[in-house]
Formats: structure tokens, sequence, C-alpha cells
């Protein structure tokens, strides 16, 4: 009965403060712009923008509430996690990129993110056109200042760190597919440099580039501190997006058995990206994806073992039964590092990773890893540390975050006399 009360004294407050917006202010001053950022589980939104034309000054964080609506028109929401109050952990002046500034026409307001707060996701996970997978949702807020009475209530936009960066325009088509991409180019290119392809998991496709950068953090292999392991230049980032998943074959899902029904035109998206940008080095291209993503990595290094430098797979999902003693000694020289964990009961290593790896090695594999963890944990250490386990699935915070560095072994990697993280390795390979 506690926790129904609750529920229903907090829908009260969100819709009083929905309804109470003073009539005098001017329209300027109620906007707000939403700042959603990429983290180990997923998209969240971190902070609000505000616009301050009202010049409010000596506020503390305490002086704001601010409530959140989500909805969709492509499917349905929990109704627990429809609306809600976000919890403000800091506030600052600001510029309008919520860049801290001594003086300024704007207060950026700092939200509390977590894994277990599912009311601070622009993102929801539901089924729509026949599939499942993350769509962007409305996010709406209306935030109150408690001095002053002021409410923030018109969205007037959103910044996405690192996916900004992005060309997200990118369209090809190929026979009767059409997919769409999202770029990243260096911004001073000295001399050739590598390709960085990463391919998103089952619930990230469609037509928004948007969603695999940040459903998967992919947007990551874009920030500085991962560039410039790829050299003074930094590489380029390809991220294409399936229309609906790359494990989709003529009737259903494949997991190597049967063809699936994209690789082919995937393919040809890699070689007009590569014509298209002659600053790319044909010899160090890299793949890698996790969960489907992982399955169309290995396929396509399975039809042209010749193409890629080298391959960083996370969850697989090819099973290493339709993977035939051919075609192992036909990648045994491909370098791969592979990501997985054992609690992964969605593409179960026992029938996946495992075996494979070991017949790579069992077949003469020189440079193939394989980082095998006990669990996904919370590599930040802010929500409980190796006491808190994401989903056995997730293995590909590791490969994000570049803390991937042992090999199944448990032991650390080495590559040519120096310890190497996966992409330190990544960086390394050359055809």
């Amino acid at each position: 009965m506690k926790k129904i009360t609750s529920f229903l004294a907090l829908l009260l407050m969100f819709q009083l403060a929905w309804a109470t917006k003073p009539a005098s202010l001017p329209e300027s001053s109620r906007s707000y712009t939403l700042i959603v950022e990429g983290y180990d589980w997923g998209p969240a939104v971190s902070k609000v923008v505000l616009n301050n034309q009202e010049g409010i000054k000596n506020f503390r964080f305490s002086d704001f509430s601010v409530f959140v609506s989500r909805s969709s028109q492509d499917g349905e929401i929990p109704e627990s996690q429809q609306f809600g109050e976000r919890r403000v952990v800091f506030a600052y002046t600001s510029d309008g990129d919520g860049n801290r500034a001594d003086a300024g026409e704007f207060i950026t307001l700092v939200l509390e993110v977590s894994p277990v707060i599912p009311i601070g996701s622009p993102f929801q996970y539901m089924r729509s056109g026949g599939r499942g997978g993350n769509f962007w949702v409305d996010y709406s807020m209306n935030i109150i200042h408690h001095q002053t009475n002021q409410i923030w209530d018109q969205k007037a936009g959103k910044i996405m760190p690192l996916v900004d960066e992005f060309n997200l325009d990118g369209k090809f088509s190929h026979g009767e597919i059409t997919m769409s991409y999202a770029a990243f180019k260096p911004k001073s290119i000295q001399s050739k440099v590598p390709l960085i392809i990463w391919l998103h998991g089952g619930g990230e496709g469609g037509m928004d580039p948007t969603v695999p950068l940040l459903g998967n953090r992919a947007a990551n292999y874009a920030s500085p501190e991962i560039q410039a392991l790829f050299g003074e230049s930094g590489a380029f980032v390809l991220a294409p997006q399936a229309p609906t998943f790359w494990m989709q074959a003529a009737e259903g899902m494949t997991r190597g058995n049967t063809e699936d029904i994209y690789h082919e035109a995937l393919f040809a998206l890699f070689e007009d990206f590569v014509k298209n940008n002659p600053e790319i080095d044909p010899d160090r291209i890299y793949v890698g994806g996790c969960s489907n993503g992982g399955y169309m990595s290995l396929k396509l290094i399975l039809e042209h073992p010749d193409y890629f430098a080298a391959a960083y797979i996370s969850a697989l999902a090819y099973n290493n039964e339709f993977v035939s003693e051919d075609q192992v000694k036909s990648i045994k020289n491909v370098p791969i590092w592979f990501v997985h964990s054992a609690d992964d009961t969605t593409t179960k290593p026992d029938e996946t990773v495992v075996p494979l790896y070991r017949r790579l090695i069992d077949a003469g594999a020189k440079n193939v890893h394989f980082s095998y963890y006990d669990h996904v944990i919370d590599i930040t250490g802010f929500y409980g540390g190796e006491n808190y386990h994401h989903p056995g699935h997730w293995s590909w915070i590791y490969s994000h975050a570049n803390t991937a560095r042992t090999g199944f072994d448990g032991k650390q990697v080495y590559y040519e006399g120096r310890p190497v993280t996966i992409l330190e390795w990544l960086a390394e390979q050359e055809k």
C-alpha cells in the first residue's frame, strides 16, 4: 500500500508541476536543451542546459526540481518508466553547450545517472515493426526553480557529445538493400590512417545511426583517448546500421547455419567507403562488433580473410558448429581478439567462442587472443565495482572502454614484447 501511495503522490506532483506555468514569462526564458551521453549500459540524459535570460544568480542545485515524461508512438513503455523525478546533483553557470563559464546566460544541471535508473534513458527497448530494438522516446522535462517559481518546459534540442562529431547522414544501397551509417573522420590527417569498423548488436537496427553509437557506446571510438592510440592523425570510424538485424536470414534468424541477407551489401559498403576516402590505409582496416555484430564480423572474415588487418569481437553470436575445418584454417592467420563472459546466456560461450578459439589455436593461430570473464562488472567503480554485475551478454563494455588485456589463461597479453590492451593491440596490426 505504501508503494502505491508513493506512486500516486509522485504522479500528482508531476501533473501539478506540468500544469503550473507562470503566464508572464517570455517563451525564450523557458527553453532547455538535453545533453545525452553514452554509458556502459546505454545512453542517459546526463545534463540539462537552461536558458537563464531571467538572470537567476546565487543558485544552488537543491533549488531545482526536474520532472520527466517519456512517451513513444513506436511501442509501449512500462507505466513505472513513463514519468518521474530526476535527481539534480550539481548546478553551474554555463554557455549554451553546457560548458562551464564564469558568466553566461545559461544554467546547466547535472543529473544522477545509473544503470538502474530507467527514467534517465532517452531510449526504450520495445517491439516495433516486427522486431525488438532500442528506440528514441519523446523525452520531455518540466524544471522548476523554487525560489522564483520559474519553469522551463520547452525543449530546444539535444546535444550528444562524441556522437555529434560523426557524419550521421550516410546512406548506401546495394541491390534491394539500403542501410544507414555514421562516419567519423579525423580532423587533421597527416598520412594514411586506419579504419575502425563497428557492427552493432541486435537491438540497434533501423535507419538512425545514433542508436548504435549510443546503444553500445560505439561513439567512444572517436574519443581523444582512443584516437590517440592509432597514431598522430587518429583513425576513421565507420558504424553501419542494419535496417533490421545482422543475423536476419531469408526466413528467420541465422547463427551461421544459413546465409544472412546483409553481408554482401555490407562488404560493398566497406569497399565504397574506402574508395571514397583515399586517406584510409587499406592495409589497416579493422572490423569488430558485438553479438549480432560479432556474428557479422566473423562472417565477413570467413568470406574475405585477406581484406581485414584484424578483428575485435565481443559476445560472438556465430555458433561454432557451423564453422568448418577448412574455414578455421582459412582465418587462422587473421589477428583476432575475442571478448566474452562465462555467464552470457544469450550467446552461450560453450556453443560459440570457446570451442572456436580452441580450434584456431589448434590450427596454429599465433595472433588470436581471448579475454574471458566470469561476469561483466561495473568497471567504473561508481555502482558497486566487482559487486555489481551487468547482464553477462554485455561483454562489449570491456572493448569500448579498452580495459580488455588478458588472454584465455587470465594472464596479461603481450605483443612484440610489451603488455597491451585490446585497442593498443588493434592499432599495431597491419597486413
